[in-house]
């Protein structure tokens, strides 16, 4: 049975690939997933350093004080 699920796979991933979509899915904008905003350069206050976005922004969050 587990041998049908990774065949049923294999083709739908050869599909995917015949009519030129991409193998795997892009997570969403990660950036925006932790509440955060794309900047060129550095990140300035009241902003801080989470990562980098995709085409590559600096991706800051504000600083957010309890």
């Amino acid at each position: 049975m587990r041998i049908l699920y990774l065949l049923l796979v294999v083709i739908l991933v050869m599909l995917q690939g015949a009519a030129g979509g991409p193998f795997f899915l892009r997570p969403l904008n990660s950036c925006r997933a932790q509440n955060g905003r794309c900047f060129p350069g550095i990140c300035r206050r009241p902003y801080y350093w989470i990562g980098t976005c995709g085409n590559g922004l600096s991706c800051c969050r504000r600083y957010v004080e309890v």
